[in-house]
Order: structure tokens, then sequence, then C-alpha cells
């Protein structure tokens, strides 16, 4: 019997499979037939038979099953870029990495992830925008992020966006040009956030505030530096709630009415922070977003990291009107969140020894999208807070199943028809939702 090798591709890693015992008169007959499940994204191909032999065929099922298993083992695997919980006064970033089979981040040399097309197309978004500015707020610095966006954008044939062009501006927290410390973890995080933006409102321009560290007080400075330089501010960063948060010291740091402030819902499951919680800003929570063959989007689930439930101390604001939480609820709205469904991420600031193309998601990649979409509404000057999604809920798709944690069932962390606690009011269906 002769032994043969067929090639399965996985996004630029090509891997060989050892196809063993298959009579060398029917090598001719293997061809590549496409994988449609969703936990297979980036997996191109998998090699079946056309011959009849029954004993053949049972040979390649096996072969292929075993594929499989193993490849969902590994798209299962990602972890968060910077781990918690974050300590008291602080916020951590609530991107998650997709990993190799070691538990090391996965980088590959071409895009593994979803694109500006796959969002773009998913979500009815047709315009690519014009020249309004969306402001990002992370800490510490990341002096690769121009250049690494600049590949981002030649890879996915997307607008240039320089500094030179007027596109793209980074500033400190008080809008000078001596950049905090550089943090591996937080420049992955910024470039999910910059080139997230770019993809999803090509024509945007970006303004990236760094905060000296991830303290409260120094992300604050920059929130206030990116408020008064934007009407529309993506954060992805946030802690545990606590009591002084509804104080002037904290909370009036986002009430700017006409302003869009959005916040990623978190990434441990069930369960409130700060400040996604506040009552001045849209609360963005994550989905596992699947994909048809012409990247229409295909059906959509929660993702069972996102954050949601009842605020222990903001109130409620008068646009909600669930009845499970006595106080604010969590969240708003919306978008693709799970690290497998995730976007391909370009980052040379070495990340635990790593370098290049990350596939990166957690509701730190839902919360720019949401903030591009508002973008490309061109509508946050009559936006109030998060209201603006509770009366266009036509706007939206209603994410109706999946779960995030244990909550007797309810809404609260569960999809369901109409408001639920993980999705909001849903996801974008075009821009007329915000």
């Amino acid at each position: 019997m002769a032994q043969s090798r067929c090639r399965r591709s996985f996004g630029s890693e090509h891997q060989r499979c050892l196809a063993q015992n298959i009579p060398s008169r029917h090598l001719h007959s293997l061809n590549a037939v496409p994988v449609d499940q969703p936990q297979f994204s980036n997996v191109k191909f998998l090699c079946a038979p056309q011959f009849a032999q029954s004993e053949e065929r049972m040979f390649l099922r096996e072969v292929t099953a075993t594929f499989l298993f193993a490849a969902a083992a590994m798209a299962a695997s990602h972890k968060p870029v910077c781990p918690g919980p974050a300590a008291p006064g602080t916020g951590r970033c609530h991107a998650h990495v997709v990993t190799d089979p070691h538990g090391h981040p996965k980088t590959t040399a071409l895009p593994s992830g979803y694109g500006s097309t796959d969002f773009k197309t998913a979500y009815g978004l047709t315009s690519n925008g014009t020249a309004v500015t969306v402001a990002i707020v992370d800490a510490y610095n990341d002096p690769n992020i121009e250049s690494d966006l600049g590949v981002y954008s030649k890879t996915y044939g997307l607008p240039s966006c320089t500094t030179a062009n007027g596109c793209f501006k980074k500033v400190n927290q008080t809008g000078g040009t001596s950049y905090p410390a550089t943090n591996a973890g937080w420049s992955l995080e910024i470039a999910l956030d910059v080139e997230t933006v770019h993809a999803v409102c090509p024509n945007c321009k970006i303004l990236l505030v760094e905060a000296t560290t991830s303290s409260f007080a120094n992300l604050l400075k920059a929130e206030d530096y990116a408020i008064a330089h934007a009407n529309i501010v993506s954060n992805s960063w946030g802690g545990d709630e606590f009591s002084g948060e509804t104080t002037s010291t904290y909370d009036s740091h986002f009430n700017h009415i006409g302003n869009a402030i959005t916040f990623s819902s978190g990434d441990t499951g069930y369960g409130v922070q700060y400040p996604a919680s506040s009552q001045y800003v849209t609360a963005v929570g994550g989905t596992t977003l699947t994909l048809n063959a012409n990247k229409t989007r295909k059906s959509e689930t929660v993702w069972s990291g996102a954050g949601s439930g009842c605020s222990a101390y903001e109130p409620k604001p008068t646009w909600q009107h669930d009845t499970g939480c006595i106080r604010r609820t969590v969240a708003d709205v919306a978008a693709d969140a799970n690290p497998n469904t995730g976007a391909a991420v370009y980052d040379t600031v070495r990340y635990q020894s790593h370098s290049g193309w990350f596939q990166v998601g957690g509701t730190s990649l839902a919360s720019p999208i949401i903030a591009a979409v508002y973008a490309l509404a061109n509508n946050a000057a009559s936006t109030t807070d998060g209201s603006y999604t509770y009366s266009h809920a036509g706007s939206l798709f209603d994410v109706t199943s999946g779960s995030n944690g244990s909550c007797g069932g309810s809404y609260l962390c569960a999809g369901k028809v109409g408001y639920d606690g993980p999705t909001g009011r849903g996801t974008p269906k075009g821009t007329g939702g915000f």
C-alpha cells in the first residue's frame, strides 16, 4: 500500500495529514471540501475521497473525525491578554487572544480571524463613513501602532490612516507627545481597538489617547481629553464595581449628552464591571458571530464571557424598563466578542515573545465595533447616554440564545426575545439603531 499526504490549510499555516493505506490508484480522486462550521473558521479545507470503497470511506471518516476533534480543541483555547482581577482603583483590558495547544498566543504569517468585509457585511454596514473622529482610550503606550495600522490597512485594502494624512493621532492623557511606558498586553489591546475602528469605519479619523497607567485616575484623565476632542469614545477596560463610582470623582467623567461613550462589559461572564455599569455610557456585551460563505450573518448567540447583570450602585436610567434589576442593568447592545470568531489583529510589540497576526476577541472587540457604528451613523450629537438603541430596536438583530452564566435562567444571563443582559437590545443591523 502506498502512503500519501493530503494538504490541509489552517489559515496561513499549511499542516499536512497522513492518509495511510489508501491505494495509490485512488489518490487522484481526493479533493478539497469546504468546512462551514463556525468553530473551524480558520480551517479552509478538509480532504475527502470520491471513491466508493466502503473501507476507504470509513478510514477517511475516522481521520476526519480525529482532525475535527483536534481542531475543536484548539478553537476553544484562548486567554485574557490582561489577566485579572484588576486591583482596586485600576482597570484591566478585556481582550482575549487565541492560543496554541501549549497555551501560547497563536500567531500566523497571514490574517487569521474576521476582517473589515466580514464585520461590515455581517452587520449590514454599507458605508465607509466620513471624517468623524473616534477616540480610543487605553493605558500605556503602543510604540508601533501607526506602522502596524499601515500593515493592516494594506492587507485589507483599506484607506491609509496616518499622522501625515491627518487620519491618525496619538497623544498621552493630557494631549502631549511624551508617551507612557510600553506594555505588551495593552499594546495588543490598542492594536485591536485601533484596527477594529478602521476596519468598520475606514474613513473615520482615529484619536488614540494613552493613559500613563491603568489606574482609574489616569484612565479618567485620558477620558476627559478624549471627550473634549471627539464625541465618540471607545473603551475596552474595566474593573470591579465600588460604592464611590456614582460620585463626581468617577461618573461625572462620562456625563456628557451628545457623546457616545462605549465600554466593554467584561470578559468573565455573568457579573457587572465598572465603568460599563455607569448610567452615562453604552455598555457593550458580546456574542459569537457565525457567517455564511458570502460573509452575511448566519447566526449570533451570547458569548459565554460577556459581562451582564444588575449594578449594585448605579441608578436605573429612565430609558431602561426591565424589571429584574432595581438599578442599572448591563448591557445595552452587543457585537462579536468570542475569540474563536474574533478579529485578525496585527501587532509587532512582542506579546509573550510573539508578534505578527493574532486572533483576538472579548468584549474588547465589541466595544470598538459599536463605537465605529456610532461613527458611521454620524448621529452621536443627538444621543443621550446609551438610550438611543432602546427606541430604535427595529434596527438591531435580536440575540435570543446562549448564556454567560447561572442566574436561574432569567434574561440577566441568557439570550431572550427582546432585551437581555448579555446582549442588551441586540447587535447592529445597519446604522439605524445608533
